[in-house]
């Protein structure tokens, strides 16, 4: 897949998508992970606008789905979406990332490593590798949604003024991707007690994440109701085999 999406995006955009690769590709033993050939790049209108979306997926040991897709409607709406999706027999917290812009600004901004453990903790090794990272002060904070209870004490969700704060926002994300993975090439698998709490978290994880309105609005208008329910439940927000 070229990365023609990717090179007409917001700058922030790109330079995200190259961070997030780059880092999978220094830490991880990626492979290919088999999506439906139609759902690698898919064309639809919105308003009269086209709608393009590239997904480019990956699994690792550690890793059942590393999920990277790029939306763009029109020359109007530019989007990133990442989760790194960890087998339940590692107790791994949910890597995720968002950015939208339009218009040449970008007005959303989160990453986060929701943890999937039942009392709402991060595993332990995560926790002083966060806390040694300097300050990341942002002029325009953000709201959670409603459903956001599913994110971690780090979750980063900001609307960055500038180019200084779209820099901070992308090493912040940098770091938050590489003591994931160190932790996760660290790890070992867990036993299936452990394993069924992970997967019920992860599955919690996935419902509230698929209560986003805005992107299933989006998906709706641009290619259907059935279309864009198989897409959000199969391919942004699916679950492993019980």
């Amino acid at each position: 897949m070229t990365n023609s999406l990717r090179t007409e995006q917001h700058q922030l955009i790109r330079q995200l998508a190259d961070c997030i690769e780059s880092v999978w590709h220094r830490y991880l033993d990626l492979s290919p992970y088999p999506l439906p050939e139609d759902l690698g790049y898919v064309e639809g209108r919105l308003e009269g606008e086209k709608v393009k979306i590239e997904n480019r997926c990956y699994q690792t040991p550690q890793f059942r789905k590393l999920h990277l897709e790029l939306a763009r409607v029109g020359n109007s709406l530019d989007i990133l979406h990442c989760v790194m999706f960890p087998r339940p027999n590692y107790h791994l917290p949910m890597f995720g990332s968002d950015l939208v812009g339009g218009r040449g600004q970008i007005g959303a901004a989160i990453a986060d490593l929701s943890p999937v453990s039942r009392d709402g903790s991060l595993p332990p090794g995560y926790i002083p590798a966060l806390d040694a990272l300097p300050e990341a002060n942002f002029s325009q904070p953000r709201d959670l949604p409603a459903w956001g209870d599913i994110f971690s004490p780090y979750c980063l969700f900001v609307r960055p003024s500038g180019e200084a704060e779209e820099a901070l926002f992308l090493s912040r994300v940098d770091a938050y991707l590489s003591i994931h993975c160190q932790q996760a090439i660290d790890s070992s698998p867990v036993s299936p007690e452990i394993a069924a709490e992970i997967m019920a978290g992860q599955q919690r994880y996935c419902t509230k994440q698929q209560q986003n309105d805005k992107t299933r609005r989006v998906l709706e208008k641009a290619f259907g109701d059935e279309w864009a329910e198989s897409y959000i439940t199969n391919v942004l927000f699916d679950l492993p085999p019980s």
